[in-house]
């Protein structure tokens, strides 16, 4: 008798994640104000909510690069394309918007309440504010 099973997944038919298929995504910083709490400006609209659990890249040259890696919380959307979140950067030097090859870059990387719920037998899905929500293409 043969197994269902007639060898190893091909490396094909498991395609890679893609970020643009997912939110939120990562986004390209334009400025940081720095603080007790630090205030990120990006180059577009975000798509962050309260609670978004994020990290902050920053390559050197930009200054700023102590709170490169940092992870923080996000506690306000001043506008569309800025967030405050939850790292001290007091410390931290001056941010300078340079063009160099890498870029400054926050990242949504979870949520103090992230995931998916499901709403019993309908067989609705509905996804807690701040979770990763595939929308590739069908």
């Amino acid at each position: 008798m043969s197994s269902p099973i007639s060898g190893p997944i091909p490396p094909y038919a498991n395609l890679p994640i893609e970020p643009q298929n997912y939110q939120p995504r990562r986004f390209q910083i334009s400025d940081i104000t720095r603080g007790i709490t630090t205030v990120i400006t990006t180059t577009a609209n975000m798509d962050y909510v309260i609670s978004q659990q994020v990290r902050v890249l920053i390559p050197n040259g930009y200054g700023c690069t102590q709170i490169s890696g940092k992870d923080g919380f996000v506690i306000s959307i001043p506008s569309p394309n800025q967030v405050e979140v939850t790292i001290n950067s007091t410390k931290a030097d001056p941010f300078v918007n340079t063009s160099l090859a890498q870029v400054p870059q926050i990242l949504a990387i979870g949520n103090i309440e992230n995931g998916q719920t499901n709403t019993g037998r309908t067989g609705n899905i509905n996804y807690t504010p701040g979770s990763f929500i595939n929308i590739s293409p069908q």
